[in-house]
Formats: C-alpha cells, sequence, structure tokens
C-alpha cells in the first residue's frame, strides 16, 4: 500500500496555480473519482511509479499508446538516435515515408496516408476531407464516441435515437454541430431510419469500431456490416477512428479483425509509440483530395517530426517482428475471467466487457450496448473500486467510462497479482 502522496499533493497545488485544473488534459484530473491526480515520475515496463517512490501496475498505458509498455528499449534507441540528428527540420524525412508504408502495409483499407500531430487533428481532417470529396454537409456520429475535441463532434444525443446535434461545451457556435447527426450506437434500425431520411445529404459517418470512451463497447456484426452497405449505397464515407485500436486488437486493427473495409481511417497514439502523433488514410482516390495533391486544405508545421516517426517506426516494427497479440488476448481472456468471477463472488452488479487487450468493469445490472446503457453505470461504486485498487498498487484509468489496457510487458504474475488485489477491492466496495 502506497505509504505517502506528499509529493504528488504539493506538485498538483503548484500545477493548480500555472494550468487551469492543474492538468493539461481533463481525464487526468481524478474528477470522476474524486481526490487528487498522481504525479508520475518515470515508467519502466507494466510500471509507473509517482513522485513519492510509490510503484503501480499500470493499466492505462498513457490512454492506449504504450501497448509495448513504457520505456520499451527499441524505441528508446530510436528516439535518442532521432534527437541526435535534429528535432525538427520543417521539411520532408524519409522516416515519414517509411512509417507510412508501415501503415499502409498493415492497414486493409489504407493505400495513401498523411500525417499530423494528434488524433483529434486526424478526426478534424478525415471529416473536412469526406465533406470536401462528396460536396455535402452532414457527418453522422454515434453517442458516446469521442473523436477529438473538434468542435462539429463534440455533441452527445439525448433519449432519443436521432438527434441533430446540440453542443456540449461552451465555446462551440450552434451552428459548429448543426450539421452533425447523432445516433445511437449499435442501433441498425435508427441507422437505416438516418439515411431514409438524410441520406443524400450525409458526407460520412465516423465511428469508434470498437468503442472506448464510453468503456468499453463492442460493436454487432450486423451494426459494422449495415454501416459499410449503407455509406456504399448513398455515396458517403465510412471513416473509422482506430486512434485507439489501431495496431491495438490485431496488427491491421479493427478493420482486419472484424474484416471490414472503411473508406477512410483516424489513427493515433500506438502509430507515435507514446509521443504525439496522428494519421489519417484510406482510398488513394479519396487521399488525392487533400493539399497539395488536390483542393482540401491540411497542414502542420510538426506534421511528420522526426522523433514522433522514429518512435513510430521502432513501435511498428517491434509489432510487426514479435507479435503479441495472442498473448495479449491469452491475458485479458484470464483478467476478465478473474474480474467477473471476483465481481460476483463479492455479490456486486458488473458487466464486464474486453476485446483483446482493452477492458471496461462497468457497476451495472445488465448488457453495455451503448451509451444510454453504459450511463446505467454506478460511478460512485466504481470510484471507490478505483480508489481500493490504487491503494493496493494497480493503477486503472480514473473514469467508469474509460478503456483499460493491458500492454505486452505485463505477465500473468502480474494479471494473478491484479485479480488477488480486486477480490480484496470488490469485497471493500460490496460492505
Amino acid at each position: 500500500m502506497p505509504a505517502s502522496r506528499v509529493r504528488s499533493r504539493d506538485a498538483f497545488e503548484r500545477a493548480c496555480r500555472l494550468i487551469p485544473g492543474g492538468v493539461n488534459s481533463p481525464a487526468r484530473a481524478f474528477g470522476a473519482v474524486g481526490g487528487q491526480p498522481l504525479f508520475i515520475a518515470r515508467g519502466e515496463g507494466a510500471y509507473l511509479y509517482d513522485l513519492d517512490g510509490n510503484q503501480y501496475l499500470d493499466y492505462v498505458g498513457s490512454w492506449g499508446p504504450l501497448i509495448l509498455g513504457h520505456a520499451h528499449p527499441r524505441v528508446v534507441q530510436a528516439i535518442e538516435e532521432a534527437v541526435r540528428r535534429g528535432a525538427s527540420f520543417g521539411a520532408p524525412t524519409e522516416a515519414e515515408s517509411q512509417l507510412a508504408e508501415l501503415i499502409i502495409d498493415a492497414v486493409p483499407s489504407i493505400e495513401m496516408v498523411r500525417m499530423v500531430n494528434s488524433g483529434t487533428e486526424a478526426s478534424m481532417s478525415a471529416i473536412r476531407l469526406a465533406r470536401g470529396f462528396t460536396g455535402r454537409d452532414v457527418i453522422v456520429k454515434f453517442a458516446g464516441c469521442y473523436h477529438g475535441h473538434v468542435d462539429s463532434l463534440l455533441v452527445q444525443a439525448g433519449s432519443s435515437a436521432t438527434t441533430f446535434g446540440v453542443p456540449n461545451s461552451p465555446g462551440v457556435p450552434a451552428g459548429c454541430t448543426a450539421d452533425t447527426l447523432v445516433l445511437r450506437y449499435n442501433d441498425v434500425q435508427g441507422l437505416v431510419d438516418a439515411f431514409a431520411a438524410h441520406g443524400e445529404r450525409i458526407a460520412g459517418v465516423i465511428v469508434e469500431p470498437v468503442a472506448g470512451n464510453m468503456g468499453l463497447v463492442r460493436p454487432s456484426a450486423e451494426f459494422l456490416n449495415e454501416l459499410r452497405r449503407l455509406t456504399g449505397k448513398h455515396g458517403a464515407l465510412l471513416i473509422y477512428d482506430e486512434v485507439m485500436t489501431g495496431f491495438r486488437l490485431s496488427y491491421g486493427g479493427a478493420q482486419q479483425l472484424f474484416r471490414q473495409m472503411p473508406d477512410l481511417t483516424v489513427l493515433g497514439k500506438i502509430v507515435g509509440g507514446g509521443l504525439p502523433v496522428g494519421a489519417y488514410g484510406g482510398r488513394a482516390d479519396v487521399m488525392k483530395h487533400v493539399m497539395p495533391a488536390g483542393p482540401v486544405f491540411q497542414a502542420g508545421t510538426l506534421s511528420g517530426n522526426p522523433l514522433a516517426m522514429a518512435a513510430g517506426i521502432a513501435t511498428l516494427q517491434e509489432l510487426r517482428d514479435h507479435p503479441p497479440y495472442g498473448r495479449l488476448e491469452q491475458l485479458g481472456e484470464r483478467l476478465a475471467n478473474g474480474l467477473h468471477e471476483a465481481a460476483r463472488a463479492a455479490g456486486l452488479e458488473h458487466c464486464l466487457t474486453r476485446a483483446g487487450s482493452m477492458w471496461t468493469l462497468f457497476f451495472t445490472n445488465g448488457p453495455v450496448l451503448d451509451y444510454e446503457s453504459a450511463k446505467q453505470a454506478d460511478t460512485a461504486r466504481f470510484a471507490r473500486f478505483f480508489w481500493a485498487m490504487l491503494e493496493r498498487g494497480i493503477y486503472l484509468p480514473c473514469s467508469q467510462f474509460e478503456s483499460a489496457f493491458i500492454s505486452a510487458a505485463h505477465t500473468e504474475k502480474d494479471i494473478d497479482h491484479t485479480l488477488t488485489a480486486a477480490r480484496e477491492a470488490l469485497a471493500e466496495v460490496a460492505r
């Protein structure tokens, strides 16, 4: 059990005087579970170490990028060699083409790819491209799916199945979301009805093929198949947001796993090996509309940054040369089964959702199929579970509505340690 978090407390108080809320992204603030965030000093393999020297088994992995674990030697070496050559040039480098080739070779639907600096930027650019390519305005998204802090996508549905967007952040004008149509995830009939009513106006549909931002929610095969059929029929582009799932669920992402072929794919996280990066790619005829090959504008001073390219190349090469996916599936199944048994033994209503090395333990009764059912989860109970696990040295996402991640650095011993902690924590929560 961690003995002290004094230095983290002091660091947070200092940060609050300098940075809004003391953090540079709201997900880090522990707002959903209460208390103050840990300040991290370093990471190694599957473990994090805070400023007070406490060790934690990490299931956040920088929110997904670190599939190889912290400070993987191949990635560290690549970054060190790159920075000695120069951190940025504002000019093309061969590393950009090398990472592009790795992505194109791996992801079934990608024929050309453009590098950017974040998943948000990649989503924004893919949406602009879909509109520019089709000459249409309406974009379909799904409630509970997060595609970055793009104005037009910061919107979610109410209780109705189909809702034209109302912004859910101050500072986003209503006009920015007026052409965003929000549907229910996994709702096939709602999708059919939306295309029947608006099909000729829809430029594209953006979707997380496995949702990870309302907690983990798996898609039905019928839902994915209907997405592909309807977008094709109506001349809209199907955009897979694989920022989380790309190179995570398989080397070719969720689309390879589910044998789907979107028109555009949004990538991030793993493709940067822990450094800031994003990418969007897809059909060559669509991508050739991006400037300077075509008229759709998108640019970035640090796009294709040499350090990010080096980290991404090293990560993808390691995943290609030593695929961890079979082992990650085994560890994920072992963890999920153990958590299910522990929650059941504690008499707690729950739903354990998992896809490969991604997972969420919902404190709810019944299956979680969409945002509405996810919101039925007992967030106060999750907060108690989070702190009980943290006190036992297990670092989980600080929200019921985030996916947790297993890395290739985790071992069976780590999973067993996690389950021992979970049995104690769940029994404590149940009291």
